[in-house]
């Protein structure tokens, strides 16, 4: 009998949600670099001289590198996901109790990330 179930199937579940999340991300990212690849191509394809400079519009950096940025952001996920739950299990394993700070540097972590969400919509926005 596995000493403190519950807990232990929840770290596990937790772990499970956020590697589901982390791969979601990914597969929004590649969808966002293959359509990205799929207008420029479609584009091109139909497109004559003087609307060249109407296509330019879809090849920009955002169009380029958020699709990667977001493969990336899903790949830190699921590792930092993983050290979490390795390390909640050692937490959870151990008799002595322990303080929860790591809430404090989530939520800063969370805000970094809102602000940089934000700031890549606004980008999108504006362009």
């Amino acid at each position: 009998m596995i000493r403190d179930f519950n807990n232990v199937a929840a770290n596990e579940r937790t772990f499970l949600a956020w590697v589901r999340t982390g791969v979601a991300v990914i597969a929004l990212g590649f969808v966002i670099e293959r359509f990205n690849l799929f207008l420029l191509t479609v584009a091109g394809a139909v497109a004559e001289n003087a609307d060249r400079l109407r296509i330019h519009r879809f090849d920009n950096p955002a169009g380029r590198y958020g699709g990667a940025a977001l493969v990336a952001v899903g790949v830190i996920l699921i590792v930092i996901s993983t050290v979490r739950f390795i390390h909640t299990a050692r937490l959870l394993s151990r008799d002595e109790p322990y303080a929860a700070y790591a809430t404090s540097v989530s939520l800063y972590v969370l805000a970094v990330l809102l602000l940089a969400v934000a700031a890549f919509s606004a980008y999108l926005a504006v362009m």
